[in-house]
């Protein structure tokens, strides 16, 4: 294979390009523990803050802040959180796995690039000698979504399960209208998205589960960190009302009641507005590092080879 020239690989890594990851801010840890104490202040649950956290950070780009966010995730969420663990070390593991699943999640909303960069990071860190040796050894490898000739009927009936209950009553208008403007959109968007990967298997063999009320909001903190998209952030607002509203909280926490109330607030107009002002304050931080999808106001490209 020929080499490329230094004038095409400058380029390729200019600094105007920003080709690498968001360095962590140094105040990173005291914002998401802010969020974090909010959360516990407001009784919000213990899950919703790690979520919208973790859903802004692999947006922002910022692979060594998820370090902060799992270390912190090990101090503040006790065993109980998650209905499997049984001591530190088994909710540390099932923080990681939740934090993974999360960002396997962000493809849909944020592309592919994002999510290679910051789990293959996350898997790094996660190896270190800062973690026990069984945390790594512990994370699941097994997958759990592939599509064979025998369940990809029941893969497209999950997907459009989940797109009614995130869009009625307008969820037929809205395929219709996707179909106009390309008609293989829609097929993709259901048969790639909400299928396959934004609707929850039933066997996980390890890995996390987000569940359908955490997908929404998931699903704001992406769009809302990565700005520029409005109606989507409009709609999975409407989403996660509209899955409280459906009682999708109910089993998704259906052995921690709390939680579940906890959900209910979060539905709010005041619950919602804490999830745009999180990831807010989140964005803030990281555009120290100059992390953002847009370049900030007033910067200028300037390419100099």
């Amino acid at each position: 294979m020929s080499k490329l020239s230094p004038s095409l690989k400058g380029l390729i890594n200019a600094p105007f390009a920003r080709p690498g990851p968001t360095p962590a801010p140094r105040n990173i840890e005291a914002v998401y523990t802010k969020i974090a104490d909010e959360a516990r202040e407001r009784k919000y649950g213990e899950k919703p803050w790690l979520a919208l956290s973790a859903a802004a950070t692999f947006t922002l780009n910022s692979p060594s802040s998820l370090e902060s966010l799992l270390r912190l995730a090990s101090t503040r969420l006790s065993p109980s959180s998650f209905p499997s663990s049984s001591s530190k070390n088994d909710a540390l593991l099932e923080s990681a796995e939740f934090i993974r699943e999360i960002g396997l999640k962000c493809i849909s909303f944020n592309g592919i690039p994002r999510t290679i960069n910051s789990l293959n990071t996350f898997r790094a860190h996660l190896s270190s000698s800062s973690h026990p040796a069984s945390l790594s050894a512990s994370l699941s490898t097994t997958p759990t979504r592939q599509t064979t000739p025998q369940n990809i009927s029941a893969v497209h009936a999950r997907g459009r399960q989940l797109w009614e209950s995130v869009y009625t009553p307008l969820d037929a208008k809205l395929e219709a209208k996707l179909a106009e403007a390309h008609p293989d959109l829609p097929v993709h968007i259901l048969g790639s998205h909400y299928g396959p990967l934004l609707s929850d298997p039933e066997e996980r063999n390890g890995l996390g589960t987000v569940g359908r009320t955490l997908t929404s909001v998931v699903a704001i903190a992406c769009l809302r960190a990565q700005t520029g998209v409005g109606p989507q952030v409009l709609s999975h607002v409407f989403g996660l009302r509209k899955a409280v509203e459906q009682g999708a909280h109910t089993e998704e926490f259906k052995q921690k009641g709390e939680e579940a109330e906890g959900m209910e607030r979060l539905a709010s107009d005041e619950g919602c507005e804490w999830i745009l002002k999180s990831v807010d304050a989140i964005s803030e931080a990281m555009a120290q590092e100059g992390s953002g999808f847009a370049m900030p106001m007033g910067r200028k490209r300037e390419s100099k080879l």
